[in-house]
């Protein structure tokens, strides 16, 4: 996608980190902006920051609930009578042991981080695809959805959904011969306010990892030595949306670790087999 201008982007998670300077992104290039959230305050705050030359409507939402996002499709084509860039960027995150993850961690992560972006795909994709234009879909993943965390289980877990949805969807696009493409983004620690997304979790999944507090202050930590920030994420995705790269790494530690965990996987096994054994992938 090389045009911008006098086009429309949803971003999810706008209201705060990568989905705000994304949604700052697609402004300075002249698009028109639907903005979603479940923190009003937040989307205003985002608006300020906008031109006022440049057309932008905000939406809360919580992208866990299939309803809401149907209603912000439904809001976004009303307003605009297309979509062109969208960011399925909402996000959350639940630290500690995998053994003593609560059942509400896994509910709330897995809603916002996979269901949301899956909801994106399903409430915006069909109408998309119609009109026929080009266009991307930017599932926000995580360097944390490409390799293991330790006291991120919950989190890793629905990050390595998304790539693998993201990579599906791809597949599936092409299968329908469709003009639109698919990126994802996978960066690492950025100062954002994930670390305090727990101030907008419900009520009813409150009960959270009783383990999580070393690995909160590791990860807090962690994002404030971080030399790469919330812009140059948005800047090196915007890139890549024009340069149509599937994979988004802002972080090239992010890329070492990928390599190391392909080696795990790969290892020099193969080089050891006996001459005489010969693998296929027919099945058995």
């Amino acid at each position: 996608m090389k045009q911008f201008e006098e086009r429309i982007a949803v971003v999810t998670g706008a209201g705060s980190g990568i989905g705000r300077e994304l949604a700052v992104a697609c402004a300075e290039r002249g698009m028109k902006l639907i903005l979603a959230d479940v923190d009003v305050d937040g989307l205003s705050a985002t608006q300020d920051l906008i031109p006022s030359n440049v057309a932008v409507r905000t939406r809360q939402c919580d992208v866990s609930s299939v309803e809401a996002v149907q209603d912000l499709a439904n809001f976004a084509f009303g307003e605009f009578g297309n979509v062109h860039l969208l960011f399925n960027n909402a996000g959350v995150a639940a630290l500690g042991p995998v053994w003593s993850a609560t059942p509400e961690d896994w509910k709330w992560v897995l809603g916002v981080n996979l269901l949301g972006v899956a909801y994106g795909i399903q409430s915006f994709l069909p109408r998309m695809m119609a009109a026929g234009q080009d266009g991307h879909i930017v599932n926000t993943s995580s360097g944390a959805g490409l390799t293991a965390v330790a006291g991120s289980g919950v989190y890793c877990a629905s990050k390595h959904a998304v790539v693998a949805l993201s990579e599906v969807l791809l597949k599936d696009l092409e299968n329908a011969g469709s003009k639109l493409k698919v990126n994802v983004l996978c960066p690492s620690l950025v100062k954002t306010a994930i670390a305090d997304s727990d101030r907008h979790r419900p009520a009813h999944l409150a009960s959270a990892n009783p383990n999580s507090a070393p690995f909160d202050r590791r990860v807090r930590a962690g994002m404030q030595a971080s030399a790469v920030s919330a812009a140059d994420v948005a800047r090196i995705t915007m890139q890549a949306i024009c340069d149509d790269d599937f994979y988004i790494l802002p972080h090239p530690a992010v890329r070492l670790r990928v390599e190391e965990r392909l080696r795990d996987i790969i290892g020099d096994h193969r080089h050891h087999e006996p001459d005489n054994i010969i693998t296929t992938t027919d099945g058995p």
